[in-house]
């Protein structure tokens, strides 16, 4: 099926399905535009993802888990009980936690790597490393990547590490995924060239991640 699919128009269709689903957020309009949905976004989506997924094995040796998310959201919990997300997710994941991700919405276009986040051994290993020489490496690989961070998650810097410590922002944080943004123009060009090129700058963060965790 998907070796029909065309990608040409992938992220432009996708951003003008999703603006429509912004103003039509209901289950009876989704229904009725269903098949527009599987044929615009969901089938191109899956095929981007599994180009990108055979992509990622080739240049990591190992199997690459890609998943394209579903639009459903889960409301019971939720006081916004809008039925459906407003935006495309993706994520490539390898055994251990690290793995690459795209967004597409109408307001962003992004594509990151790393890991989103640390478990308890990947935690002790992230902080011993990130206080060290390599700690020193990886800020000067992340100045050099000029990616965005996401903000870190902790208020303050964990025990044992003071307050004053040079590296007080990586020590905040409980995983380290960077990001490329305002890709829309690549991606209506050549989506599955502008992922392979954004992940392959983003390399060597992984290769440190891969390294130190």
């Amino acid at each position: 099926m998907t070796a029909q699919i065309e990608l040409t128009h992938f992220a432009p269709q996708t951003r003008r399905f999703l603006i429509d689903l912004a103003a039509n957020n209901n289950r009876n309009w989704f229904r009725r535009n269903k098949l527009r949905y599987d044929s615009e976004v969901r089938r191109p989506g899956e095929m981007l993802v599994d180009r990108i997924s055979a992509h990622l094995a080739a240049a990591t040796g190992r199997p690459v888990r890609g998943k394209l998310f579903r639009p459903h959201r889960d409301v019971r919990f939720s006081k916004d009980k809008t039925p459906f997300y407003t935006h495309l997710h993706a994520a490539w994941t390898l055994p251990g936690g690290r793995g690459w991700y795209f967004g597409l919405s109408a307001e962003y276009a992004t594509a990151g790597a790393g890991v989103m986040a640390f478990d308890a051994d990947q935690t002790v290993a992230w902080r011993h490393s990130v206080s060290g020489s390599a700690g020193d490496a990886l800020a000067t690989l992340l100045a050099r990547l000029d990616a965005r961070l996401d903000p870190p998650s902790l208020d303050a810097v964990p025990a044992p590490y003071p307050a004053s410590h040079p590296r007080a922002d990586l020590l905040r944080r409980s995983g380290c995924v960077a990001w490329y943004d305002g890709l829309f123009e690549a991606l209506a060009q050549n989506p599955e060239a502008t992922l392979e090129q954004s992940f392959a700058r983003l390399s060597p963060l992984q290769d440190w991640l891969a390294r130190h965790l």
